[in-house]
């Protein structure tokens, strides 16, 4: 038979409330009654209903975090970042993958809010007005977490995506590259794909480049979209001589199509990117990338949703992390 407070209360010889205290480490109870609760406890093998005290509290310790793609080594480094902070400080995580469809987010949303969590974490990805809305039907703080809202209407922690860019790209030109192309990530995405597209044509326009559209393809994030992409480059009569990927992925796919050629790089092609992923340290020639603090953002998102939930004071809802380029062997001199 399950074992209610009631079986301990007795057991202890004490009321149903005070366990409750107990269970609930309410200071108000004396050590020695204390010590009798936990040991009848142990004893009887007792578990609290943690549904039970929610609808007593009104409160469940859960947070929803709805991530876009859980395959991708990016998003599980932010996901341990907010479980980290959450355990810190004592809440649960729902974790949900949305495999970067809308519809899915939506209803994932939907749901965790129905299951009553205290706070919701968004996780990268485009947020549009189908999403704001799903947003505004809830009575719990949200956190838009390595990605903003156009309008930064919602408390937000990410990097700013268009300089990470402009930096890698910069970088490039340093190096004495002017013909330089790049792996782009949707342009429908305006806190993370065109951002970066913007600081790409940022780039080149402060170092007098021409723009030039037939140096630009849209890819998925993904490692086979940098593949055909770079042989789509490759084919070209007047080829780059720089490649800048929106993420890692992208770009090692691009290294593999270069080097399936015969080509060597950095010496016939410099790749660098954004994301700084474990992989950008496992490819040959190791990657050059644009550091994300992937862990910080999750660490920091999780954080500034339990000052929200707590009604603590907040100094900046919009949190904007610095980023930094990571040299290894994939970038050399034109």
């Amino acid at each position: 038979m399950t074992v209610t407070i009631y079986d301990v209360a007795r057991e202890a010889g004490v009321s149903m409330a005070t366990v409750s205290r107990v269970v609930n480490n309410n200071p108000n109870v004396k050590p020695q009654t204390r010590k009798k609760v936990f040991e009848a406890i142990e004893r009887l093998g007792y578990r609290p209903n943690a549904v039970a005290r929610g609808l007593a509290s009104k409160k469940t310790t859960t947070v929803g975090v709805v991530i876009p793609d859980i395959s991708n080594a990016i998003f599980a480094e932010v996901a341990r970042g907010i479980e980290d902070i959450a355990n810190m400080y004592h809440y649960n995580i729902i974790l949900c993958n949305a495999d970067k469809r809308k519809e899915k987010e939506i209803r994932v949303i939907n749901t965790l809010l129905e299951k009553q969590v205290d706070g919701l974490l968004f996780m990268g990805g485009a947020v549009t007005d189908e999403h704001l809305q799903a947003f505004k039907t809830a009575n719990v703080p949200i956190v838009l977490c390595a990605t903003t809202d156009e309008n930064g209407l919602i408390p937000s922690v990410d990097i700013d995506h268009e300089a990470a860019a402009f930096d890698a790209v910069q970088a490039l030109i340093n190096e004495g590259h002017t013909r330089i192309s790049m792996i782009s990530g949707t342009l429908q995405d305006p806190a993370n794909g065109f951002a970066r597209f913007q600081g790409y044509k940022r780039a080149l326009e402060t170092a007098g480049i021409t723009y030039d559209e037939d140096l630009v393809r849209i890819g998925n994030y993904r490692y086979e979209s940098g593949t055909e992409a770079m042989k789509y480059f490759l084919g070209l009569e007047n080829r780059p001589t720089a490649v800048f990927a929106a993420t890692d992925e992208m770009a090692i796919g691009a290294i593999h199509s270069i080097q399936d050629s015969g080509l060597k790089v950095p010496q016939d092609m410099s790749v660098i990117s954004v994301d700084n992923s474990r992989m950008a340290s496992m490819v040959r020639p190791q990657l050059t990338a644009v550091a994300q603090p992937m862990y910080d953002i999750g660490a920091v998102s999780m954080r500034l949703l339990t000052k929200l939930m707590k009604k603590e004071n907040v100094d900046h809802a919009k949190v904007v992390l610095p980023h930094e380029i990571v040299k290894r062997q994939s970038v050399s001199a034109k």
